[in-house]
């Protein structure tokens, strides 16, 4: 700012613009709403189940009928899009994911009962393969090596099946080479031209993402981690790599995984393409904040507020969080 023709104190008051709340609204530069927020929910299997997840406090595994109720109240409140994730039947794991597949699977079926119940809700539907195999990888796994082409040609039948259940955004979380293209294409042929891909296109191999493992039940049965296909934290210029490719490939919307620790990159994906950005603030972020706040050592609600404040400074568009139905409620407040 050096140079430029701005006034000096005392003529310069820079305070005068906080004096009040009614000025401090007028000049605010980003704004939060109702319409930035997307929340994730975890699935169960059963009737009338909310399970509460310990490291995830205030959030429940939901058996279908109680996500439809779910989806209601959210919808009620203004929340107009979710993102469900499963708990998988140990039961109905294996290494080559095949309940993945399943157009009958938990996930499946509670799309159809969302769907049915709330036919202009945004449903976002994670496509990768985690939740349904035995070593807890996004990808098919060989002598220690993740399968990139074999995964994506398997990642492409479970996004159909879930755009037939009545997904409108299918989300490859996966991070394998090339998926977005095949994913597309396959939409494309199946008649789902309509059905947008929500790529999480720059998703860090982040320690993060622990509760979520524990909520999907992937923690457990992980093998060795994930950095020969998540991101390296250290890599910047590599995230709006990864950006363009997934753009080239057909992609509808681009997201940055995790939140808070990846501002930077928010920034330089949504200053170098200009398209729609999201981020997802995961369950880490959520577990810890929550936890300050129940030791009473932050004030919950203004730090919830001020962390999703600061998505949409960093440039993000949308945002997936935990925390949608709270933040909802103080954004109808006004």
């Amino acid at each position: 700012m050096t140079g430029l023709p701005f006034a000096r104190y005392p003529t310069a008051r820079p305070r005068r613009n906080r004096t009040h709340d009614s000025v401090r609204r007028l000049v605010a530069e980003s704004r939060l709403s109702l319409d930035d927020l997307i929340w994730p929910i975890f699935l169960v299997e059963g009737q009338g189940r909310r399970d509460p997840i310990p490291s995830l406090p205030g959030v429940d595994r939901l058996s279908p009928d109680e996500a439809v109720a779910a989806a209601q109240e959210a919808w009620a409140l203004g929340v107009k899009a979710i993102a469900p994730f499963p708990f998988t039947d140990p039961a109905l794991k294996d290494g080559t994911a095949t309940e993945a597949l399943n157009p009958d699977n938990l996930v499946c079926r509670s799309v159809r009962a969302i769907r049915k119940a709330l036919p202009e809700m945004m449903i976002c539907c994670d496509v990768a393969f985690d939740p349904y195999t035995d070593h807890g990888h996004d990808g098919l796994l060989l002598d220690g090596i993740i399968l990139n082409d074999e995964t994506v040609d398997l990642l492409v039948r479970q996004a159909v099946a879930l755009a037939a259940a009545g997904s409108d955004t299918v989300a490859p979380s996966d991070m394998m080479d090339g998926r977005v293209g095949a994913i597309r294409a396959a939409l494309d042929a199946a008649g789902h031209q309509d059905v947008r891909v929500l790529a999480y296109a720059a998703k860090y191999a982040s320690g993060f993402y622990g509760p979520f493992r524990d909520a999907i039940g992937s923690k457990a049965a992980l093998v060795g981690d994930k950095r020969t296909y998540q991101m390296d934290p250290a890599n910047s210029d590599e995230a709006l790599r990864e950006v363009a490719l997934d753009l080239a490939e057909g992609a509808d919307i681009v997201m940055v995984k995790p939140g808070t620790p990846y501002l930077d990159i928010v920034r330089r994906v949504k200053e170098t393409f200009r398209v729609p950005t999201f981020v997802y603030q995961v369950s880490g972020e959520y577990a810890m904040l929550k936890a300050a706040a129940q030791n009473g050592w932050l004030d919950g609600e203004r730090v919830m507020m001020e962390t999703l404040l600061g998505f949409k400074r960093a440039g993000a568009d949308a945002i997936l969080t935990y925390f949608a139905p709270e933040a909802a409620k103080i954004l109808r407040k006004g």
